[in-house]
C-alpha cells in the first residue's frame, strides 16, 4: 500500500483499495516546467479525493491537481482454480432469474448487487465463488422467500422436493422472530 505523504493518509484502508500517486514532481500545463510547490491541500469530491493548488517555480502561474483513490478490481476464485474478474451484471442476471414475476424492481436488483459487491470487498481482493453465492443468497433471503428458494435451487442443485423442503425448514428457523411461548 502506498501512503499519501503529503495528506497523511493511508493509515487502515481497506485493502481492496489502493492510493493512486504520482510521486516526481507534476510537470506545469503552462510552461512545462517540472518544478512545482504545493501551496494549498483539501479534500475533494466528498473526501474521495485531494486537491492541491501548485505553483510552478518556473513561471508562477498556479494549478490544480487531483489525487484519487485508485480501486482494485476485485477477483473471484472459481471452484475450477480460475481466477476471473468479478462481475456485479451477472450477479444482478441471476438476482433477476430468480426474482422473475415477482414484486422486485430493476433498482431494488441494482441496489441488491451493489450492497452484495461491497460486502465481497471487505473480505479482500480475491474472493471464493462459494462466497459470492451464499452472499447473494442472503440478500434474497431477507429480500424475497420465493426468489431465495428459486436462486437455492440452482446454486446448491436441488434435485428433489425434499431438498425443497429441508430449505424451506431452515428458512422458517431463521426466520422466527417471536418470542418463545411461556409455560404457566
Amino acid at each position: 500500500m502506498v501512503a499519501m505523504r503529503s495528506a497523511g493518509i493511508g493509515v487502515g484502508l481497506n485493502p481492496s483499495w489502493v492510493l493512486s500517486q504520482y510521486d516526481g514532481p507534476m510537470r506545469c500545463p503552462y510552461c512545462g516546467v517540472d518544478d512545482d510547490k504545493v501551496v494549498d491541500s483539501r479534500a475533494a469530491d466528498d473526501s474521495s479525493a485531494i486537491r492541491r493548488r501548485r505553483e510552478c517555480l518556473g513561471c508562477s502561474r498556479r494549478y490544480t491537481t487531483y489525487e484519487r483513490v485508485e480501486e482494485l478490481p476485485l477477483m473471484v476464485r472459481k471452484r475450477s482454480g480460475d481466477v476471473v474478474p468479478f462481475d456485479r451484471m451477472k450477479v444482478a442476471e441471476g438476482i433477476t432469474e430468480a426474482a422473475k414475476n415477482r414484486p422486485i424492481d430493476a433498482e431494488t436488483i441494482d441496489a441488491v448487487s451493489h450492497a452484495i459487491e461491497e460486502q465481497l470487498r471487505t473480505i479482500g481482493v480475491e474472493i471464493p465463488s462459494e462466497q459470492v453465492g451464499l452472499a447473494v443468497l442472503e440478500q434474497l433471503r431477507l429480500l424475497d422467500t420465493v426468489a431465495y428458494l428459486r436462486f437455492a435451487s440452482v446454486y446448491k442443485g436441488f434435485e428433489h422436493a425434499s431438498d425443497f423442503e429441508r430449505e424451506v425448514e431452515l428458512l422458517q428457523r431463521l426466520e422466527k422472530t417471536t418470542a418463545p411461548k411461556r409455560h404457566s
